[in-house]
């Protein structure tokens, strides 16, 4: 059966009076997870508040006893990996072990340009995030000084300490559905795939093109842990969704044909059912309305049986 998460927009109004309403309420009503976007600003205006992405997830670490929780992903591009892994390592240990830390490449224009972060064309930019996923493993998988001499980065006999108390560390997550660059990194370095508001048709494609992808590399298929975060629209009744439909761009078909899950309780509870044959074994719900924990307590009680 599925585990039922939640991940939250944090551009879009995120501080901390919602961010601790939204973790207590997630850990209460029972979610699996709670995981949350790195970004300064929306890629369109206005700019809304933008808890910082570490300072937050460390207070939720403090904070709660039982949600697995982390970045739906955190950007290479904004941070250098050497600090992403010291404070990934340091949250996951004060959470006594429930991080999942969610990486990618970065992608969207305005806020780089905005705070003056170097987003890169994309083939430069991958090469960059490979390079990060490498410190990072390194970093967290040793307990010896590492080596290491990139293009973009580099490390002399470096150590992480103190170790992460997880052998390893924490799982690295690699979210995207991109076949030429995004699966082959999650074959070599990732612990899961997250893919993000995709049909169940295309899950299942490119989870078996995945599979593939660990053979050549000599992984098992079985050393990836698979999830997916697609949209979710929740009405308390058809009037409600009528309502929230005619304020939005697409019909209730066009929603569902992008993997969004939307409607009444008995409705999303039907449609995520649809995905439980699809190799998934956790989905994280977009909760848009930070400001919604009514409409949350309700979803959850219908879902979280």
């Amino acid at each position: 059966m599925l585990k039922i998460s939640l991940m939250i927009e944090g551009q879009n109004g995120l501080n901390w009076p919602r961010w601790k309403k939204i973790v207590v309420a997630a850990e209460e009503l029972g979610f699996f997870g709670l995981y949350r976007s790195d970004h300064f600003t929306n890629s369109n205006p206005p700019d809304m508040d933008s808890l910082e992405l570490w300072v937050s997830l460390t207070w939720l670490a403090a904070n709660t006893n039982r949600i697995r929780f982390g970045p739906l992903v955190s950007p290479l591009s904004f941070r250098h990996p050497v600090m992403t892994a010291r404070m990934a390592a340091a949250v996951d240990n004060l959470s006594n072990g429930r991080l999942v830390l969610g990486l990618g490449a970065g992608w969207q224009e305005r806020e780089h340009d905005k705070f003056g972060f170097d987003l890169l064309p994309i083939s430069e930019r991958f090469t960059r995030f490979e390079e990060g996923l490498r410190v990072i493993s390194l970093l967290m998988q040793n307990a010896t000084p590492v080596s290491f001499q990139g293009n973009y980065y580099r490390l002399h006999e470096a150590i992480l300490l103190p170790r992460p108390a997880r052998a390893g560390g924490p799982p690295i997550l690699i979210g995207g559905v991109g076949e030429k660059r995004t699966l082959p990194l999650v074959a070599r370095y990732a612990s899961e795939w997250n893919a993000v508001f995709i049909s169940k048709f295309r899950y299942i494609q490119l989870n078996q093109r995945l599979d593939e992808l660990m053979s050549q590399v000599g992984r098992s298929p079985m050393d990836v842990r698979r999830s997916m975060m697609n949209g979710c629209i929740f009405a308390r009744n058809k009037a409600d969704l009528e309502k929230k439909l005619s304020q939005r761009r697409h019909s209730f078909e066009e929603y569902r044909q992008n993997g969004t899950f939307i409607g009444e309780s008995i409705q999303i509870a039907d449609q995520i059912t649809e995905f439980e044959d699809t190799g998934a074994r956790e989905v994280m719900l977009q909760w848009l309305d930070l400001d919604d924990l009514d409409g949350l307590e309700q979803m959850a009680k219908a879902l979280l049986k």
